[in-house]
């Protein structure tokens, strides 16, 4: 199975993904976690240069044309062959990313968009996507307390709603693939509800 992780900026998808794989290796799943951009040395070395605060001046276009390599290293050196093994792979961000973010915040063409993200990945989608839904807000100042800021970050507020907004109609749009998730809980809550989505989309999976 294969899982990615969304939300906007400070929703808590990275300090969750851990203690979801460990719940699932508990019971005797063989969990591999990554991120996006990164998870392999190619695609780190492409995220140093999307999240620099030395790059202001990235434009959009070159912006989408980054993530997609790092993503297409991705999927073909690690998510699919850790799939063709039987493992989950939980993805912190993922497709969806790009169409929130370059779609929805800077106003790219969706239909070009999910094109480019069709090439990249060969096709592949998540099995489910769980999606961490904050205020933009709260998220921002989540980031800022933490001294973890970068340069997507320091996009303005109203470029941060656009992307929420998006990850909702996005949700809205597969409802069978996505889980929304009120990340405006505690973490506790939060893992609660993650890990019984996941339990019941491995169940439909089973049988």
């Amino acid at each position: 199975m294969f899982i990615s992780l969304e939300g906007p900026e400070g929703s808590g998808k990275t300090s969750q993904m851990p203690l979801l794989a460990e719940f699932l290796s508990q019971r005797g799943y063989c969990v591999i976690c990554t991120r996006e951009p990164g998870g392999t040395p190619i695609s780190d070395q492409i995220r140093e240069v999307l999240v620099s605060m030395k790059n202001q001046d990235l434009r959009p276009r070159t912006e989408i044309l980054l993530f997609l390599a790092s993503r297409a290293q991705l999927v073909d050196q690690l998510i699919r062959p850790a799939l063709a093994e039987g493992k989950i792979v939980i993805c912190d961000r993922f497709g969806d990313s790009t169409l929130a973010y370059q779609g929805y915040g800077h106003g790219l063409p969706l239909d070009q968009l999910r094109q480019m993200l069709a090439f990249a990945t060969g096709g592949l989608t998540p099995d489910l996507t769980l999606y961490l839904d904050l205020d933009v807000e709260c998220g921002l100042k989540r980031k800022q307390e933490a001294q973890d800021w970068n340069r997507l970050d320091a996009y303005a507020l109203d470029f941060h709603r656009r992307v929420r907004q998006g990850y909702l109609c996005l949700a809205a749009e597969e409802p069978e693939r996505w889980r929304v998730i009120n990340a405006s809980q505690g973490r506790e809550a939060v893992q609660t509800a993650m890990r019984q989505a996941v339990t019941e989309k491995l169940m439909e999976s089973q049988g």
